[in-house]
């Protein structure tokens, strides 16, 4: 193992920073500035600092949160405290889109320029040129931010000290979460505080005068006010209610988004007063086999676009006798025009913890792990306080509801990787190396997390428990259809009057989805399944909701992606975007996807203007690279970088 530290050193603040996470360092061996005697007689660290190796992660991130970038010898003074190989260190860094391992200024303004953000491209360009005089702000273009019904969107993030380490401040005088933050102020501990000081008020400072990490969402983005927020962000405007991204919120009959808009998010008293924990205690009253029986027979299928059964994957990992058991929540959510679990986790943020205990609870795992999309700060802020309050209740801990049974749940934050989104590749990124897709078999119910049986399901799957247990399977199974039962959330933004998260039983068509959304009369296509999924004509509007459905009509549900362009969208332009996405995506594992993303942005780059004869020969090209990538690649994003493009050439007749 090669163990060599280069001879930088941390700054002051940089080694704050990574003992803030790791505790201080118990000896040199570990990165304290003395030598004992006792240092030179035996070496320490060693098997139990690489044990925590999964906290290589949340090491950068503070570093990152900081100072803005992980510099050599930050990387070097956190490597040495887990004794990771410094080039191990670096190559985990540099997977992430949101770190940096070169000098930039300490806010960073991310521009989402991808699908849904028509513009954003231009915004982009007008922001960074009013912002070039400015020496402590960059501007980047992003990937999907996640905030579709307001596009164009962005995030400003500017580097600083944790409010934990600030001099006292007054204490609060109202809930910290009431107001549906747009600007937070991360401590240490997990907590936020925004309280007691309105947008405008001058942030506080710590006793060196040094500014503390703040973020600001922006959507709708304008020039102006993304101007304004990179060179002030703690005086940006509040975010709206997450409330504000479902049009139907306040009607009956919802099942997942019911308490969105009525219920408090922060506020564990009225998540309970409206039904909260019911499910949970229903799960401790039948037993963690007649739980996996009843999600069985509810046909729950995964939400995330693979459709596996989830009862299932639950049983396969309750039999397996090696323990621990571990539960991963995947809130990676990075599919382009995405949303849906954003918004449960700011609005309804204590049903995901309860799904959580309950997953947990039926596949005898006491340890959940939430990775959560980095470019989610007010979920982040939620859960957080959801998490502290369920411990504070007895909802979390060594004692669950006082039924003898212990769980647990730590957010780990990603930090800005598509392909994180794949499982295995999330199990990889937690436990502090590059987030790449393993080879299967062994599945992750065998070998997941840290080696030991893991079930892994999104935030939407999750919260599809809570209904089975209050309802019974056998209601929850009658609706939707036999095959694709239940409710199932849609991401309708695009050309449509009312961009948002919509809940509809299985079985509704597209055309009666768009009908509720505000489908416009120039429709000229439908994506289905965002970027990895395909497009539908709008003689194609009949196309039944279900997986099974979707599969016959030769497209695909994905994720719930509804994406619709009307005839003023340049197509070939939106395709190029896509295949720029799975190009910058791809985390270059595997040749086939490596070299076949950038092969069919070449080709598109050529045509992207040309018809007919001309363009003849490059789309022979794509179709040889297409079947490629989605024969060889070791996993979905390389199978399905090229669904789209297909799609766009044999259903609309692109480029003819």
């Amino acid at each position: 193992m090669d163990l060599h530290f280069g001879d930088s050193k941390p700054t002051d603040e940089e080694r704050e920073a990574v003992d803030a996470v790791l505790g201080p360092p118990e000896s040199a061996w570990e990165g304290a500035d003395d030598r004992s005697d006792a240092d030179l007689r035996w070496a320490r660290g060693g098997r139990a600092a690489r044990e925590r190796r999964d906290e290589l992660l949340p090491g950068l991130h503070a570093l990152n949160d900081r100072v803005g970038w992980v510099s050599a010898g930050g990387l070097d003074y956190l490597c040495r405290r887990l004794m990771v190989p410094p080039a191990e260190g670096y190559g985990v860094a540099t997977f992430y889109s949101m770190f940096s391992v070169r000098p930039r200024p300490a806010t960073v303004v991310r521009v989402c320029t991808d699908l849904a953000c028509g513009g954003g491209a231009e915004l982009c360009g007008e922001v960074e040129a009013r912002l070039a005089p400015e020496p402590g702000v960059t501007v980047e273009q992003s990937p999907c931010l996640g905030l579709c019904e307001r596009a164009p969107a962005a995030l400003v993030v500017r580097a600083g000290e944790p409010a934990a380490l600030l001099s006292p401040t007054p204490p609060l005088t109202e809930n910290p979460l009431a107001r549906g933050p747009g600007v937070t102020d991360h401590r240490l501990d997990g907590s936020s505080s925004n309280a007691g000081r309105a947008d405008s008020q001058p942030l506080r400072r710590s006793r060196s005068g040094e500014k503390t990490y703040v973020t600001a969402t922006l959507a709708p983005a304008t020039p102006d006010n993304l101007t304004r927020a990179a060179l002030a962000p703690e005086t940006a405007p509040a975010e709206p209610s997450a409330a504000l991204a479902v049009p139907q919120a306040g009607q009956d009959g919802l099942l997942l988004l019911s308490r969105i808009g009525k219920v408090d998010p922060s506020s564990l008293d009225d998540y309970r007063a409206h039904g909260g924990y019911t499910a949970l205690r229903n799960a401790f009253a039948m037993g963690p086999a007649a739980v996996i029986r009843e999600v069985t027979d509810s046909g729950l299928l995964g939400r995330g676009g693979a459709a596996f059964p989830t009862g299932r994957k639950w049983q396969a990992t309750a039999s397996q006798p090696d323990h621990p058991h571990y539960l991963v929540c995947n809130a990676d959510e990075s599919e382009p025009g995405t949303f849906k679990d954003r918004v449960i986790m700011e609005g309804d943020p204590y049903s995901l913890i309860e799904s959580m205990t309950i997953a947990g609870y039926a596949t005898g795992a006491h340890l959940g792990y939430l990775y959560l999309r980095g470019e989610y700060p007010r979920a982040l802020e939620r859960l957080r306080h959801a998490i502290t309050q369920a411990r504070a209740r007895g909802l979390l801990g060594d004692d669950v509801l006082g039924q003898g049974y212990a769980f647990d749940i730590e957010i780990r934050r990603g930090a800005g990787a598509y392909i994180c989104g794949e499982e295995t590749a999330l199990f990889n990124s937690i436990e502090g190396y590059r987030g790449e897709p393993r080879s299967k078999p062994p599945f992750p119910v065998e070998k997941g997390l840290f080696g030991k049986p893991t079930a892994e399901n999104n935030v939407e799957t999750l919260v599809n428990v809570l209904p089975v247990l209050t309802m019974g399977a056998q209601a929850y199974a009658a609706i939707g259809t036999e095959k694709s039962t239940g409710p199932k959330l849609f991401c309708v933004c695009g050309s449509v009057e009312r961009p948002g998260i919509y809940e509809l039983p299985f079985g509704a068509t597209l055309g009666e989805l768009l009908s509720i959304a505000g489908m416009p009369d120039n429709l000229r296509a439908v994506l289905l399944g965002g970027a990895a999924g395909g497009f539908v004509r709008p003689d194609e509007l009949d196309i039944p909701l279900t997986f099974e459905g979707t599969r016959e009509a030769g497209t695909t549900l994905g994720s719930g992606v509804v994406l619709a362009l009307d005839d003023t969208v340049p197509l070939p332009r939106v395709l190029l975007r896509i295949a720029e996405f799975f190009r910058d995506e791809s985390c270059g594992q595997c040749v086939p996807c490596r070299v076949g993303t950038v092969r069919q942005e070449e080709a598109l780059h050529r045509i992207v203007d040309r018809t007919g004869a001309e363009a003849a020969g490059d789309i022979a090209l794509l179709r040889e690279v297409g079947r490629t990538m989605r024969d060889a690649s070791i996993c979905g994003l390389g199978q399905t970088a090229w669904n789209a493009v297909e799609s766009a050439i044999d259903r609309l007749g692109a480029y003819k």
